[in-house]
């Protein structure tokens, strides 16, 4: 055992210059360290177990290119040519290590990868985890460092998060199931800097209530405008996916939407979301009027029937149609695709009159990215929006409340599209257990 410049170095010298780790002298300063509680200084950059930890990697290195050199000898001449040194962080701490090299540069260590700067994958996750939670770069480097006693820049961060790109393109691309019975669209804004100037982007969302049940995250898609171009790209991609049919599709009045998906899913019945909707229409209503207003119109959207609808909106427009021409017009003119929920119970209007399963969602998501001003970029942004929605999925595990009346329902008006027998085995198996 020997000192170098404060540092312990626990080998024993050999004539032939061979290192050999003393373990006994390891132990009885870790024992000393104990019995002092100094476990400062088995842990941290200058600390005994990361001085271990960096000369049984060196060693195990040795042996690796030990072994390649002989497998060299047999297929063309080369040597080793020197070390080379690189900063790795670990959960005993920091420390540098020299990994050695050969002429050829052919030698490509397994134990501690090229360019690989963290060892073991505890601390790479807790980046992530943190990150996706929507902590800020130096929040989660000041907590790595108060934990491992590890330092991390936001260059490194970065560059962890970013190993989950390949993930999101496989997850964007996962097929779909043939039906989703219902699905919902919504969009999120957030501020992206595109070029050194800052774009507001759109971020849109679709949701979908696959034949078992459950909900699902069906894609992300990031868009400076939206039309019935943007729509029919979307909803292609999510044919070239798998899905063949749906059955409602809910949605605010997003531009282009009706038209690209009656050229997709000609079938699919749209239903405009009746809150948004709603608030809307306030929008115009003088403060004085607003709760006799409301009163009114309650009678149209809680009506039993359409017909009774039609009626209450007709009282609206006598009543209010002068001083609130712009209102009432907008009722009449998206009646059709407001009015497709009289069609159903009661059990499948609650799921298909408004987007509130993706507000929902919407809200968690603004959880994580409050604390943002704006994105360096879109895939930032996507990195953040897709672990955020990992973490929402998981919880996503029950089925639809009265999910087998829906389902009959399902099965009765869109006879011949709905797997009914396959809904309720799962159903039931998920209720056995």
């Amino acid at each position: 055992m020997r000192r170098k410049k404060g540092k312990t170095i626990l080998v024993n010298s050999h004539p032939r210059g061979s290192s050999e780790i003393d373990y006994a002298g390891f132990e009885q300063q870790a024992l000393q360290a104990l019995k002092e509680k100094k476990l400062d200084q088995l842990e941290g950059k200058n600390g005994l177990l990361s001085q271990l930890y960096k000369q049984l990697l060196e060693k195990a290195l040795e042996g690796e290119i030990d072994q390649h050199m002989l497998y060299e000898e047999t297929q063309e001449k080369n040597r080793k040519n020197g070390k080379t040194k690189k900063t790795v962080r670990s959960s005993t701490g920091t420390f540098e290590l020299e990994t050695p090299r050969d002429r050829n540069g052919t030698f490509d260590p397994e134990l501690v990868k090229k360019r690989q700067v963290f060892l073991g994958a505890e601390i790479e996750a807790r980046i992530v985890s943190m990150f996706s939670y929507g902590m800020s770069y130096k929040d989660i480097s000041e907590h790595v460092a108060s934990m491992y006693g590890v330092e991390v820049s936001p260059a490194l961060i970065s560059a962890v998060t970013d190993k989950v790109l390949p993930e999101i393109e496989q997850w964007q691309n996962r097929p779909l199931n043939q039906c989703y019975p219902v699905i919902w669209m919504d969009a999120m804004h957030f501020k992206v800097r595109v070029e050194g100037r800052v774009k507001a982007m759109a971020v849109y969302v679709i949701i979908g209530v696959n034949e078992y049940g459950t909900k699902e995250i069906l894609g992300l898609y990031i868009s400076e405008r939206e039309g019935a171009r943007f729509w029919l790209q979307i909803l292609t991609h999510l044919q070239s996916r798998g899905l063949q049919d749906v059955f409602i599709a809910c949605v605010d009045n997003l531009t282009g939407f009706v038209e690209a998906i009656a050229s997709v899913f000609p079938q699919t019945q749209v239903q405009l979301c009746i809150i948004h909707q709603i608030r809307n229409s306030i929008k115009y209503v003088v403060y004085k009027d607003l709760k006799e207003f409301m009163q009114d119109l309650k009678r149209i959207y809680q009506s039993p029937s359409e017909s009774g609808a039609v009626q209450a909106l007709e009282n609206l427009d006598k009543k209010w149609g002068k001083k609130y021409a712009v209102v009432i017009r907008s009722w009449k003119n998206n009646w059709s695709n407001l009015s497709t929920y009289f069609n159903y119970s009661d059990d499948i209007r609650r799921m298909m009159y408004t987007t509130n399963i993706i507000e929902g969602f919407n809200r968690q998501v603004r959880k994580v990215t409050k604390t943002k001003g704006n994105f360096t970029s879109e895939t930032a942004l996507m990195k953040v929006l897709y672990l955020a929605t990992r973490n929402i999925d998981r919880k996503w595990d029950g089925v639809i409340p009265n999910w087998k009346l829906i389902a009959a329902q399902f099965a009765i008006v869109f006879e011949g599209r709905f797997d009914l027998q396959k809904s309720m085995e799962f159903v039931s198996s998920r209720e056995r257990y």
